[in-house]
């Protein structure tokens, strides 16, 4: 498996691009810098987006993929809860902000939406996919994606603390986890439902006493102001921990 991280951040600029994505060249995982950061060739390949939720950062480039697709000919498949998909229809592709993508050829619809539902898997451009709730606002799930040689990774999408019951259903080598915001912000991020390095450190506690062993972590979602303080403190729990946690950038390549 082949994982390319088009965005690691909650924010966009000319450095950086929101969270999102892309395993095997097909399959991207959110849509915050999909269209930025890839080719229309790059983008003609991939054939189903998988949302974790409905917040801006992570479906933003939806409409976008779905324009260049319809111009170019092609088609994609995009799989969420059937929440998410609704207020993508009913928000974005709604004929007033921009078309209807979903209806349009008539014949053969550039935009198909795919409901998906917690704890039930899917197989998806010859990956298994399993959504799995988590603490963030909404009805967000993270994923399981598994691929056809056992290869797994787990992406925890946006997610406060409180995640022991998630652990009991997954056991990735590879955990794409948001650390959002640091340690000295750890009110706000309860509040909004981030982790930070020290919740992180807790959440990770628990996922060892679960499985019985840590994955390899890689942290996206970091405030671009607050980054530098992120890692330092992220280098520490990796200390404690004993285990790799990398901090994501735009560009990086992680091969399972």
């Amino acid at each position: 498996m082949k994982i390319r991280i088009l965005g690691a951040h909650n924010c966009e600029s000319l450095t950086t691009s929101c969270v999102c994505f892309l395993i095997d060249g097909t399959l991207a995982i959110d849509a915050g810098g999909l269209t930025s950061s890839l080719s229309i060739p790059e983008q003609q390949k991939i054939s189903a987006v998988v949302l974790t939720h409905q917040h801006y950062d992570h479906i933003r480039d939806i409409p976008g993929i779905a324009l260049n697709l319809f111009l170019y000919g092609g088609n994609i498949q995009v799989y969420s809860t059937e929440a998410v998909c609704d207020i993508i229809k009913t928000h974005m592709l709604n004929g007033k902000v921009y078309p209807e993508f979903q209806k349009i050829p008539a014949k053969k619809p550039t935009v198909s939406f795919r409901p998906v539902k917690p704890f039930r898997t899917r197989r998806i451009n010859g990956h298994s996919i399993l959504p799995i709730p988590v603490n963030h606002f909404g009805n967000t799930v993270g994923y399981q994606i598994t691929d056809r040689d056992g290869k797994s990774l787990f992406y925890t999408a946006d997610t406060g603390p409180g995640l022991a019951e998630c652990w009991r259903h997954i056991s990735p080598e590879l955990l794409i986890v948001d650390v959002t915001l640091p340690n000295d912000l750890e009110e706000f991020a309860r509040e909004t439902n981030h982790l930070t390095p020290r919740l992180l450190e807790k959440e990770l506690n628990d996922f060892r006493e679960c499985r019985g062993y840590l994955p390899r972590v890689v942290a996206v979602h970091m405030d671009t102001r607050l980054e530098k303080k992120i890692k330092r403190q992220l280098a520490a729990v990796s200390r404690r921990l004993g285990i790799p946690i990398t901090i994501a950038r735009e560009g990086m390549e992680i091969q399972l």
